[in-house]
């Protein structure tokens, strides 16, 4: 009897061997889980606050556009302003020019 005894302890401590070694792992998944999950929570703010601010540099920049696009419109008409006064200014030469030209001096009187 004491042989089957002395087998039953070596059964029962590898058992516990095996549950422990078991319970180690465990323990160790669970921190990992523990570290990922905190990994998890910490990336999830950084995409958060990032979403935040892609969404107040999208705003900005969005009026900055329409800013720049009042400027291109403003600068065309002012460019085509321009040039009209240029076509006119040319047109009013000519004509100047023109009937300058035609004109007589007229004697000068004699005293």
């Amino acid at each position: 009897m004491t042989q089957q005894a002395a087998v039953l302890q070596n059964c029962n401590n590898e058992l516990v061997k095996c549950i422990e070694d078991l319970c180690n792992k465990r323990d160790a998944l669970q921190r990992d889980i523990t570290s990922e999950e905190e990994e998890k929570s910490k990336l999830q703010n950084d995409i958060r606050i990032l979403s935040e601010r892609l969404a107040k540099v999208n705003e900005s920049l969005a009026k900055k556009i329409t800013a720049r696009n009042e400027y291109d419109k403003t600068i065309s008409e002012t460019e085509n302003a321009y040039m009209k006064i240029l076509e006119s200014s040319q047109s009013l030469l000519q004509v100047l020019k023109r009937e300058s030209s035609g004109l007589k001096t007229s004697p000068k009187p004699e005293i």
